[in-house]
């Protein structure tokens, strides 16, 4: 018998599922929660299916008829109502443009013009990659706390948790854009803050103690091995750049004529052009790769291609050789061993220094004070840095060392 209006308002939820019939397989489903449901059972290749219609009431009892018959036309046409569904939402979402992927394109497109991003389109940044890979395709505004949290929690689950929690940051992000667009309501991750395990901070190792250092560079100098890789490893230690600044190095960001490295934006730390001065020590290593690496693009490629930069583990397998392990120092050691020589000379002024090293001034009034280059100042401390260098290498005695 078909259903009446009043018959589907007066319907009471029990403790299981009751099904209401109004023919041509158009059901009521009345569930233990209260919820009216509308839903079409039919058969596709064979195969038992049902097709969800919607919510009673916001879905009546005339448009949930017009639905089954729509679904009745699909199925003469041989084509199945669930397929069908899925694709017409998927349409709608793309065609609104609220997918994630979609707003992940917005926000880069942003950065790229704010100079914070590569300005390659088809690069997107690897936490933008990941979260396209989760959660592409699906709708943002839909998006609840636990359903982002289930994505970080797969990630999390294979141990990579700064990966996760930069994840929720991204993800973060991309609300608050589609929120800013008028695509979204609401961030959930704000509701996620202190659900995921936070990462152990591990401090990169590096040497600080100045005979020690000496020694390290003695065994550098004695090196056996690609020019590329010992160029890598004495440009680390004269310039102490940070990471993925020099790998990334082209020939064109080099003026050598005015000792000057210029770190473009995208790749810099704070998002902005980075200049480096260079000391006679530096420049001359560039000269002698030009015959090496001189007619392509980067300064340090690596060994099987001309077109991808040396890597990380290259250099660390180069400090291994020297008989330093990654418990004793990594190429981005240099980095804090001149951090912390560099203050402990006490010949520089700090914000130089600061500025040298790329750091953010926690204080925010000295860091508005504190925004030119000092541009002298680090000119005459690269100097200073490479000569004691030199001095530490060629003048400490040999300090042996338990390298296990």
């Amino acid at each position: 018998m078909p259903l009446t209006d009043v018959a589907l308002r007066s319907a009471k939820p029990t403790d299981s599922i009751q099904k209401l019939s109004d023919g041509g397989r158009l059901q009521f489903w009345i569930m233990p929660n209260g919820s009216k449901l509308w839903r079409l059972a039919y058969r596709f290749d064979g195969k038992q299916k049902k097709l969800s219609i919607g919510r009673y009431p916001s879905v009546g009892l005339s448009e949930a008829r017009a639905k089954r018959e729509e679904a009745k036309s699909l199925l003469a046409m041989r084509r199945d109502p669930s397929i069908q569904k899925q694709t017409d939402k998927a349409l709608a979402i793309e065609v609104q443009g609220q997918t994630f992927q979609k707003i992940a394109s917005g926000v880069l497109a942003k950065k790229r013009n704010e100079g914070k991003a590569s300005n390659a389109p088809s690069k997107p940044e690897p936490r933008h990659r990941l979260a396209n890979a989760a959660l592409g395709n699906q709708p943002i505004s839909e998006k609840t706390a636990p359903e982002v949290l289930s994505v970080l929690r797969k990630v999390e689950g294979k141990g990579r948790l700064e990966t996760a929690k930069r994840l929720r940051t991204t993800i973060g992000e991309l609300f608050r854009f589609a929120i800013a667009t008028a695509r979204a309501t609401n961030d959930p991750t704000f509701a996620l803050r202190g659900a995921l395990t936070a990462p152990t901070v591990k401090h990169r190792v590096a040497i600080t103690e100045p005979k020690e250092l000496g020694a390290l560079l003695r065994a550098i100098k004695a090196f056996e091995g690609q020019p590329t890789t010992f160029a890598a490893l004495k440009l680390m230690d004269i310039l102490f750049p940070r990471p993925g600044e020099l790998p990334l190095a082209e020939w064109h960001e080099l003026d050598l004529a005015n000792a000057l490295w210029t770190i473009p934006a995208s790749r810099a730390k704070m998002r902005r052009e980075h200049r480096v001065p260079l000391p006679r020590q530096a420049l001359v290593i560039p000269e002698g790769l030009k015959r090496y690496t001189g007619h392509g693009a980067l300064v340090l490629p690596g060994l099987r291609t001309a077109t991808r930069p040396i890597s990380e583990n290259t250099m660390n397998a180069a400090l291994t050789r020297t008989g330093y392990s990654q418990d004793d120092i990594t190429s981005h050691g240099f980095h804090a061993a001149a951090s912390s020589l560099l203050n402990e000379s006490g010949r520089s002024n700090p914000d130089a220094i600061e500025r040298a090293l790329v750091h953010q001034q926690a204080d925010a009034v000295r860091r508005a004070c504190a925004r030119g280059e000092h541009w002298q100042e680090r000119v005459t401390m690269g100097q200073w840095w490479a000569d004691h260098l030199d001095a530490l290498r060629d003048g400490a005695k040999v300090i042996p060392l338990n390298r296990g």
